[in-house]
């Protein structure tokens, strides 16, 4: 196996494949021109998230064997088409479920304490105590779709909260543990205080939370999203907040990523006047920790795989 990454990676992952014995060149500013120059000489391919691998790319080297992704999920490849070709795809999703989870609880702690706003207000001069007078998290109901390796990293740690967790996924059954008890999506839209996602996006979730989506749910809730932007219509969302059946809301990912293309948006500007929104770059999964672990468990499974 001869190995062409082309992202930033710890070195811990070069480090094991060297030691495993695996070929590999290491270009972490190349650009998606000059790897389309190179993808014909390798039989594997590393990458975060700096390009899409769409049909053009794979179709430039019929003999690759193999991509490996240093993060959650591989929706920036085109998993069905690689799939069709024989093609082996490795996540790297352990890697970053706790920085994931504990992100996604900050936000939430955040957002039912009007942590934001009252910083901001007190270095202006205000000192309102009523009007920032927080929610407790104690006895509520978190409501998480999917319980892959994000969901039940969220679910572990909201174990010490003192919550009921329920949990829905489309695709399992029979997973229900001491963090989470598996429930059906009317049980969801039924008990939810608090609705967390953590699911791909597919063909299947693009735009899935919609009006329609949400107003099924009996209780106001407080909304997180930490999975992928194209999962959640945002105007549906601003709707449900001025309805008041949003609490509030917090963003780690959008539909849109990065500037001058998000400014450019119909709903940016209403939704960053919100008091009641958390916004955050798409960072729930990238700490200094995260850094190491994903290309740690990526480099042990492309080894394993290799051994196999």
């Amino acid at each position: 196996m001869n190995i062409l990454i082309v992202d930033d990676i710890h070195e811990i992952l070069l480090e094991k494949l060297s030691k495993a014995g695996v070929k590999f060149n290491y270009q972490p500013e190349i650009d998606k021109i000059g790897a389309e120059k190179l993808i014909p000489e390798y039989d594997g391919l590393i990458i975060r998230s700096k390009f899409q691998v769409d049909k053009e790319f794979i179709d430039l080297n019929p003999s690759l064997k193999m991509i490996g992704r240093a993060g959650a999920g591989m929706d920036n490849i085109d998993e069905s088409y690689a799939e069709s070709k024989g093609i082996k795809l490795i996540p790297a999703n352990e890697g970053n479920r706790d920085a994931v989870g504990e992100h996604m609880i900050g936000m939430l702690l955040s957002l039912m304490n009007n942590l934001n706003r009252g910083d901001k207000e007190v270095r202006t001069g205000l000192w309102k105590r009523e009007e920032n007078r927080g929610y407790e998290l104690k006895g509520r109901t978190v409501a998480l779709i999917g319980y892959g390796h994000n969901g039940k990293a969220m679910a572990k740690k909201l174990s010490g909260f003192d919550v009921n967790v329920i949990a829905y996924d489309k695709y399992k059954t029979g997973f229900s543990d001491q963090y989470a008890t598996e429930v059906s999506m009317e049980e969801v839209v039924k008990r939810a205080d608090v609705l967390s996602f953590h699911i791909p996006l597919t063909r299947e979730t693009k735009g899935m939370v919609d009006d329609e989506y949400l107003y099924h749910f009996r209780k106001p809730i407080f909304f997180l999203m930490g999975a992928r932007g194209g999962i959640v219509n945002i105007p549906a969302v601003l709707k449900k907040l001025d309805e008041g059946k949003i609490i509030g809301a917090a963003f780690d990912v959008l539909p849109i990523e990065k500037f001058p293309s998000l400014a450019d948006q119909d709903w940016y500007q209403d939704l960053i006047d919100r008091e009641n929104v958390l916004l955050s770059p798409h960072v729930a999964g990238w700490t200094f920790e995260s850094y190491y672990k994903l290309s740690d468990v990526l480099a042990d499974k492309i080894i394993s795989q290799l051994n196999k």
